[in-house]
């Protein structure tokens, strides 16, 4: 399964530090989502080494991984793809006031 091809508009990021991690990924994701609104929620991430993601949501689909599901099916707007999907973070748009952003 190419994960690629389920993400919507996704922003690559390629980062050269080969020690990346989860953590370090996750934060320059978030500050890449912040560039689009003030307070972007996550909702849903893969790590492609390990294959891990979450949410561990159940899904009636199987023609698509269900974090994707799950994420889009509560409107995820910002997908961010670091090194190929070597991690992949998708968010909600949200202002400060917790309302939702429509990203163009």
């Amino acid at each position: 399964m190419n994960i690629r091809n389920y993400l919507k508009n996704p922003v690559d990021i390629k980062i050269v530090d080969k020690n990346i991690d989860f953590d370090g990924a996750k934060e320059i994701a978030k500050a890449k989502a912040k560039t689009f609104c003030s307070e972007p929620m996550l909702l849903a991430w893969y790590q492609g080494k390990t294959g891990e993601y979450l949410p561990k949501a159940e899904c009636g689909r199987t023609d698509k991984p269900v974090w994707i599901v799950y994420a889009e099916s509560r409107d995820a707007d910002i997908t961010i793809n670091i090194n190929d999907e070597e991690y992949v973070f998708i968010y909600k748009a949200m202002d400060r006031s917790g309302r939702r952003i429509i990203v163009k």
